[in-house]
């Protein structure tokens, strides 16, 4: 198998690390093809949302350090990295992936936006061609996994996303959206689902802004909202109740003093920032305005613990449908190994059987079809009981993780080829009785 997977996320890491190491989309692909140059890595795919940092590779022996691909690519901040990273090897790592994928190992357990990211970051891997057989495989499996727990269980029934949560804690503050002006700053797909959410609990205009003046406009249209140049951002969110902020920015573009214009040119009422961008878009400091309340990624913390209870149950069916998904991929990788050689003796047998009917039929005369069906039943009986003990011996082989050493000996056994090559028919008895090609 000799898979690894390295990472931070919202369980081990806090917000204030994670923004450290967040990847820019637009850095994505840079870095995912510097992942894949590193010694002992075959294939690489990276996977970063504003809840976590994954590092996942297919290795060439199983045992590949990825310190050395951290530090050229974190500096000197990889000491901190290191810190709050884990790291899964095999098995462990097969299982991290599916439970990612399935939204088991979310900040909102059920969630559906991880799978679309994963989706994603497995799209920019595939076109740096750092993906081919094995992560496509893993990767392959863990979609239909998380399609498979949300088709059979209720983890995803009512499923909240963090644009839903924020939605949430507005009506907490304000008690009602209804008329509320709403400022989107970021036109990305976390901002078009709050806006949806909003606007389906009665909120009023939509304001957006992005650093693209054509995104906004876009995004704008969608809702009847009106775009603002990126410029104007400052004049613009003066004017709203709520501003949700998820931009790209490498650091905060809201600050206290900010905070303090807007609450002068409010006249003091309350304003809501929802911060759903790593790195962070508004500064702390900001929260410590009286009439002003930021919420970042990490608090919504608060708000999924309610949600948590109710989904336990179906979250516990998710978790024993992943490890019986585990199961299943690893004893497919596991006798995919073995599968040339068992196909390989299988097409040799049969080319022995058929040559050896061929040789005796002009002796035998003319055969009514029930002596053709026997002879047909009788050879074939005879080679299927020939390829039993080594077939069960490899399978047995593979599911230990060693089937190298009986490849091997079954292969020196019956003077086997590599599947696929062309395997001319014996001449002569002794070859043919012996089993061995001369």
């Amino acid at each position: 198998m000799n898979f690894l997977l390295t990472g931070i996320n919202h369980k081990s890491t806090p917000l204030e690390v994670r923004e450290r190491f967040a990847i820019p989309e637009a850095q994505l692909p840079g870095a995912v093809q510097r992942f894949v140059q590193q010694p002992g890595v075959r294939e690489a795919l990276i996977v970063s949302t504003c809840n976590r940092v994954e590092f996942l590779a297919h290795t060439t022996n199983g045992t590949t350090d990825l310190s050395g691909f951290l530090a050229e690519y974190f500096g000197s901040r990889v000491e901190e990295f290191r810190k709050y990273a884990y790291e899964y090897r095999e098995k462990d790592a097969i299982r991290h992936v599916f439970r990612v994928a399935s939204s088991l190992d979310s900040l909102v357990v059920g969630e559906p936006q991880i799978l679309g990211q994963i989706k994603e970051a497995y799209a920019v891997a595939r076109a740096m061609g750092t993906i081919s057989s094995q992560l496509d495989a893993l990767l392959t499996r863990a979609f239909a996994v998380a399609k498979k727990i949300r088709s059979e269980t209720a983890v995803g029934a009512s499923a909240v996303s963090v644009a839903s949560i924020a939605v949430d804690l507005a009506k907490k503050i304000f008690g009602s959206l209804h008329g509320r002006t709403v400022f989107l700053v970021g036109a990305g797909k976390m901002s078009e689902l709050a806006a949806r959410y909003l606007l389906a609990q009665g909120a009023g205009s939509i304001l957006v802004a992005n650093r693209t003046y054509e995104r906004a406009v876009r995004l704008a249209q969608k809702f009847n909202g009106e775009a603002a140049p990126f410029e104007q951002l400052y004049d613009v969110a003066g004017k709203a109740d709520i501003v949700i902020t998820s931009t790209g920015a490498p650091h905060c573009i809201f600050r206290k003093e900010h905070g303090e214009k807007f609450l002068h040119q409010r006249r003091n009422r309350p304003m809501f920032f929802i911060d759903i961008a790593v790195p962070r878009d508004v500064d702390s400091a900001v929260n410590d305005l009286d009439g002003i309340f930021v919420y970042d990624i990490d608090d919504l913390q608060a708000v999924v613990s309610s949600n948590l209870a109710d989904r336990a149950e179906e979250a516990r069916r998710a978790e024993a449908l992943v490890e019986d998904e585990v199961e299943r991929f690893i004893a497919r990788l596991q006798t995919a190994d073995v599968v040339p050689t068992i196909v390989s003796l299988q097409e040799h047998l049969e080319t022995l059987r058929q040559a050896e009917i061929d040789r005796v039929r002009g002796r035998l005369g003319e055969l009514t079809p029930d002596q053709e069906m026997a002879i047909e039943a009788l050879s074939r009986g005879i080679i299927n009981k020939i390829m039993h003990t080594p077939i069960v011996t490899l399978k047995s082989a593979a599911r230990e993780g060693q089937p190298t050493k009986v490849v091997d000996i079954v292969r020196r056994l019956f003077n086997l080829r590599e599947h696929g090559a062309r395997r001319e028919a014996p001449e002569d008895s002794e070859c043919k009785s012996a089993g061995a090609e001369k």
